[in-house]
């Protein structure tokens, strides 16, 4: 049952060109009431830039608790708010997921914009598979639970799709090259942007590549899944190791 009274408007904002937002986005941020965002200085500059002047309220990751309520409160009496982050969708490695789900608990009206998203942009340049996909946001910071994570990749059958630092991406191309050698990877860098680049090949061939790179800017990892050859090669090593294991329990 939703309230009769205010709505919350997820709002996809460009990645990095301004261009790229929809006339209905636009709409909505001229209509809302007011405007959430992660960051309201970045917010003003694209605000700015299409002659929209609405109040900004801040919601980001140290201060989404508290908001939340206040949101939930001005929503219930029938405020509406566009919800925004500094790029892409609210609420995919960004802030919003906790606002939205606390208006689906509270039967506020959840409305949606559709628009740009990093994910699916990398995604469809990489050139690999695109059905079935994974989005596992960012890389874990310690090379312990990278490597982890890097791990499962190897019989996963779908393609994956990671944001990363430019701090260590090297290092997540090493560990992509010590256990996943042969496996395509793209790293599509910049995305929208001016310097926007895409580079193509084995997770081998690009850790040595890149390796003395100077990584700049906002990155988007994608690997190719495992293939059937690859993933039947494993099951048989698997196989070879149990039947080892029972030979030495006998």
């Amino acid at each position: 049952m939703h309230s009769p009274g205010g709505k919350l408007f997820v709002v996809a904002t460009p990645i990095g060109n301004l261009e790229d937002i929809t006339l209905r986005a636009l709409r909505t941020l001229k209509e809302a009431d007011c405007i959430a965002a992660e960051d309201t200085r970045h917010t003003s500059v694209l605000l700015s830039h299409y002659e929209i002047r609405k109040p900004l309220i801040s919601y980001h990751q140290f201060n989404e608790a508290k908001r939340t309520a206040e949101f939930i409160g001005q929503l219930q009496g029938g405020t509406t708010i566009a919800l925004v982050s500094d790029a892409g969708f609210p609420g995919v490695s960004d802030p919003g997921e906790r606002l939205i789900a606390a208006c689906v608990a509270a039967g506020v009206t959840v409305e949606v914009i559709p628009g740009p998203s990093a994910v699916l942009s990398a995604l469809a340049a990489s050139g690999l598979p695109m059905c079935p996909f994974l989005f596992e946001g960012f890389l874990p910071v310690k090379s312990g639970q990278r490597a982890k994570v890097v791990q499962a990749l190897v019989h996963r059958r779908a393609t994956t799709v990671f944001f990363e630092s430019p701090y260590r991406i090297g290092k997540t191309l090493a560990e992509l090259a010590r256990q996943l050698p042969d496996r395509p990877v793209c790293v599509a860098r910049e995305l929208t942007k001016k310097f926007e680049e895409f580079n193509r090949g084995t997770a081998a061939d690009l850790a040595a590549s890149l390796a003395s790179k100077n990584w700049k800017g906002e990155i988007t990892l994608v690997v190719a899944g495992c293939q059937k050859r690859d993933a039947a090669d494993s099951d048989d090593s698997a196989e070879k190791i149990d039947s080892e294991s029972d030979e030495s329990e006998e």
